[in-house]
């Protein structure tokens, strides 16, 4: 069974919002298929031991000879994209005893048990009379023969990257039961030249390092972009001629506007859940406190007044608790408080210090960068501060930010010297280090929610 949906003409324009409004979707029977769909196959991830689930995903078939590029494409993007997330093993096409496959038709699972594949993933890409692409993909459970997944989608063909993307996200969410994480975007810092002349601007891409584009041209220096979880906006501090200030970029338009004057240094903003507040960290003389910024009203609320240091706050994902950074027991550490203010708890206890810290999407994690013996690490532990677990460790990594499912952390690692950094994910499990491609340097990455 295969669902269509149309994407409008707007889907995959970074400019435009709403990319997947207008969605509809029906059930329908390809080329006359019955049988039963939807079987409860599911990947069992645990912290322990786990093998990949080897999965063949065959060369999408061409509707026309001018489509075939495009199909090979589109595969290539699903390959990548579930190979990278350390819970699938694609089988190498060489050892297919089938290479043309009837999207229309049932498999022959026979072939495909031979060759131990688990699942399989079938499809189509066909080109319309009006210049549009039509894309049709099953998901199978090589075992059982059952369909577990499908859909159709018709789009504007420059955007079968995205196809891919989507495609990939309903094979990982039938096959684990949790939200993928592919169609999303990452915002960084893009860093060119030598260590002493270091040039920065705002670059956005797809969270595979595809589609890159720069939103400031590098004539100031730019730290801590972080998305808005219900717009298609970053906030970001910027070093100007004068002190730091806090900008609102919309993506979509290239309109900014300063979040607002502050005296003193500004640091770290991130936006509340909803969108509507901007959390930040003010220095004032010696020390910084935690203030909070309506968007509409531009007030201000101060949430902590101590003598020491509070910065990089980050909301939980339900918006009732904050966790941020703060040396008011001697060195930084963590500590978790209500969203508006009140009595703060510390949370990390371990040898060493710790730093930026970011809530999961989830609510189960909060990660952290943690220094130590000349170490830099990248950690997670439960928000009452239990289960502390490092993921990786070594010169100088820092910066973690979530996928939208909480499943897998980004961060940024620079080996120092003439070197630059670079940008690498983890598995929460501490699994499948993977280093992502940016065209130079990169580093203070953030994650977008998933695309809607």
């Amino acid at each position: 069974m295969i669902d269509k949906t149309r994407l409008p003409e707007t889907l995959f324009r970074p400019s435009r919002r709403h990319i997947l409004a207008g969605m509809a979707s029906a059930g329908a029977m390809l080329g006359g298929l019955a049988g039963p769909a939807f079987a409860q196959k599911r990947i069992t991830i645990t912290e322990g031991e786990f093998a990949p689930v080897p999965i063949a995903i065959p060369n999408f078939a061409a509707g026309t000879p001018g489509d075939a590029e495009v199909g090979v494409g589109v595969t290539q993007v699903i390959t990548n994209n579930l190979k990278r997330s350390g819970l699938f093993a694609p089988i190498d096409q060489a050892a297919y005893l089938e290479k043309q496959i009837n999207i229309d038709a049932a498999p022959n699972f026979n072939n495909w048990k031979s060759i131990n594949a688990q699942a399989l993933v079938t499809g189509r890409m066909t080109r319309q009379g009006n210049g549009r692409v039509k894309a049709e993909f099953r998901l199978w459970d090589v075992n059982t023969g059952q369909q577990l997944a499908g859909q159709q989608y018709d789009t504007s063909a420059e955007y079968w990257r995205r196809i891919a993307h989507i495609i990939s996200d309903q094979i990982y969410e039938r096959m684990t039961g949790e939200k993928g994480y592919f169609d999303t975007r990452v915002v960084f810092v893009d860093e060119s030249g030598s260590a002493d002349r270091r040039v920065k601007r705002l670059a956005l891409m797809d969270q595979d390092g595809a589609n890159v584009r720069y939103l400031t041209r590098g004539s100031d220096l730019v730290l801590t972009p972080r998305f808005s979880p219900s717009t298609q906006e970053i906030t970001y501090m910027e070093f100007g001629q004068g002190d730091p200030r806090v900008y609102l970029l919309n993506i979509e338009t290239g309109q900014r506007e300063i979040v607002g004057n502050f005296p003193g240094m500004s640091f770290s903003p991130r936006f509340s859940p909803d969108g509507q507040r901007v959390i930040m960290s003010l220095q004032q003389g010696g020390n910084s406190n935690l203030f909070v910024m309506d968007l509409r009203s531009k007030s201000m609320t101060r949430l902590t007044d101590t003598p020491a240091i509070d910065t990089s706050p980050s909301y939980a994902p339900d918006g009732t608790r904050l966790c941020f950074e703060s040396d008011r027991g001697g060195k930084p550490q963590i500590y978790v408080m209500p969203a508006t203010g009140g009595g703060a708890q510390r949370i990390s206890f371990g040898d060493g210090t710790y730093s930026t810290p970011v809530w999961s999407p989830r609510g189960d994690y909060i990660a952290f960068t943690k220094q130590g013996g000349g170490q830099f690490a990248i950690g997670i532990m439960k928000p009452d501060g239990s289960g502390e677990r490092i993921l990786t460790s070594g010169f100088h990594n820092e910066g973690p930010t979530f996928a939208p499912n909480g499943r897998v952390v980004m961060f940024f690692r620079d080996p120092g010297g003439n070197s630059g950094p670079s940008l690498f994910t983890i598995d929460v499990s501490g699994r499948n280090e993977l280093r992502v491609p940016t065209p130079g340097f990169a580093s203070d990455p953030a994650w977008s929610p998933l695309l809607s």
